[in-house]
């Protein structure tokens, strides 16, 4: 995938829920190329979100791709789920996960994308015998859990080496951040490798609209490219 072609996933962790077919609504009248759901069981991070019921309301209001952030112990339990409510790609955790390989294996075996999450603290060397099978790889700039949290910028080295080893494999899987994604931050990952950015509270907290702050994300990815290239 070339550099200049950054995707943005909003997600819905940071929206207005009585507004969320309106917002996801909006996000894809302006271009969202997926829409990012982050599902949390408060054992495998400290908070709890939304579940399939969820999935399949948005199912209903957007044609858009619905990717499923699972951050749950035990995501084999709920995957068929996710799959009947709409879900149309996983991503799961390296961390605390019983067997990734047969994880993986089963989404596939369900026609969905796959990728792999790793937290700030795992090493982008956890991915090389899996990475073969995957679609995606994402890297949490933040430790998972809550919203509104700073991006960490000492996740910067590890997008770029994440993204050396999926060119030295084939460069078909897509490498995605995920935590402080805004106008400052967006330009740092994308540079970095990163051509998925996820991207809350900058998307649909902003006063001026949704659609003017995916943007602003755009123009910043896009000045930053040009300061590069003069």
């Amino acid at each position: 995938m070339a550099r200049d072609a950054v995707k943005l996933a909003p997600s819905i962790l940071a929206a207005d829920f009585s507004r969320l077919g309106e917002q996801v609504a909006e996000a894809e009248q302006a271009g969202a190329d997926r829409i990012h759901v982050d599902v949390m069981d408060g054992h495998f991070v400290p908070n709890l979100s939304m579940g399939a019921p969820i999935v399949k309301s948005l199912r209903r209001v957007t044609r858009l791709p619905l990717e499923i952030h699972m951050m749950i112990s035990n995501p084999d339990f709920f995957l068929e789920e996710f799959v009947e409510a709409g879900s149309d790609s996983f991503l799961v955790h390296w961390e605390g996960n019983n067997n990734l390989h047969r994880t993986v294996r089963r989404i596939k075996e369900l026609g969905k994308r796959t990728g792999v999450v790793i937290n700030p603290a795992t090493p982008a060397a956890v991915l090389e015998e899996i990475l073969p099978e995957l679609d995606q790889v994402l890297v949490m700039t933040v430790n998972p859990g809550f919203g509104h949290q700073h991006f960490l910028h000492s996740m910067l080295p590890k997008i770029e080496r994440v993204r050396q080893m999926v060119e030295r494999l084939d460069g078909r899987c897509e490498v995605e951040v995920d935590g402080g994604i805004d106008e400052k931050t967006a330009p740092l990952a994308s540079a970095a490798g990163a051509s998925v950015l996820v991207a809350g509270s900058s998307i649909f907290t902003d006063n001026s609209g949704v659609a003017t702050a995916m943007s602003r994300l755009r123009a910043s990815i896009a000045f930053h490219k040009s300061v590069l290239l003069a």
